[in-house]
């Protein structure tokens, strides 16, 4: 899980360095809602990259990662979560994973990779067609016992890009994704 958890990670890092209701005002965005830091020593991060630095992170690969760029340019907004699981946040914070799940199924998202493990890993990753052959959006819930990770990628996507992404810089969640969706 926790490789899992780190590929998924790093997706949005390589992203940032190259984004409760469901609908938030555009087709593929799930907006989380705000969180709170769970204390001091506890992991909390937030990353909210919009299209403009999108954009600039795909001039940047442009030539070693042609696909990664193409990808890029049609994404609008990456939003990752990452929030540690304390005895005061846990319930809650459990209690909102549930509802984001329950609130994407039921606005027509699919639910295309479902993994429970053993140690109490639970992920879950959602699409939402844009029409056609492209999705709107991606969501990404992770849980596990120390964290929960919430990951949103709206744009006009293929899922032949995903997969091309995951296979280039050898993330297997992407590749999955491709993979599922291409059912």
């Amino acid at each position: 899980m926790i490789k899992s958890l780190s590929r998924l990670f790093a997706f949005a890092l390589v992203t940032v360095s190259l984004g409760l209701t469901v609908h938030a005002g555009s087709p593929g965005m799930v907006d989380f809602g705000k969180f709170t830091p769970p204390g001091k020593g506890n992991e909390f991060v937030e990353v909210q990259v919009r299209s403009n630095l999108l954009i600039f992170a795909a001039q940047l690969v442009e030539k070693e990662q042609p696909d990664a760029a193409k990808l890029l340019r049609s994404v609008q907004l990456v939003r990752v979560n990452v929030v540690g699981l304390t005895d005061e946040n846990r319930e809650e914070t459990l209690k909102r994973v549930q509802k984001i799940r329950q609130d994407l199924e039921s606005h027509g998202w699919e639910r295309n990779v479902n993994v429970q493990g053993n140690g109490g890993e639970d992920v879950g990753v959602y699409t939402q067609t844009g029409g056609g052959e492209t999705l709107a959006g991606v969501a990404i819930t992770v849980v596990d016992s120390k964290h929960v990770v919430l990951v949103n990628v709206v744009g006009d996507i293929r899922p032949e890009q995903i997969a091309a992404l995951g296979e280039s810089l050898n993330i297997n969640p992407l590749k999955e994704i491709g993979a599922a969706t291409k059912k």
